[in-house]
């Protein structure tokens, strides 16, 4: 689907009341169904595959150096 403003979408869910749909700059919209209806059209473009974030691996942080031993009393 292609909205004026946010542009190329994929509807993710739709019921009587609400459709929510995944727009490729704007994230996903939760519309009310009987107002958006009118501003949607039909596209024949596909939205792009969504690209997943690559994540760094965590650092492993350096151990904090062992407390010295007690001295014991005499």
């Amino acid at each position: 689907m292609e909205h004026q403003k946010f542009g190329l979408g994929a509807v993710l869910s739709a019921s009587d009341e609400y459709i929510v749909i995944k727009f490729d700059d704007f994230g996903e919209k939760k519309f009310l169904a009987h107002i958006v209806l009118t501003a949607l059209k039909k596209s024949d473009r596909t939205p792009p595959v969504e690209k997943r974030a690559r994540r760094k691996p965590k650092a492993v942080a350096a151990a904090a150096p062992a407390a010295p031993a007690p001295v014991p009393a005499v």
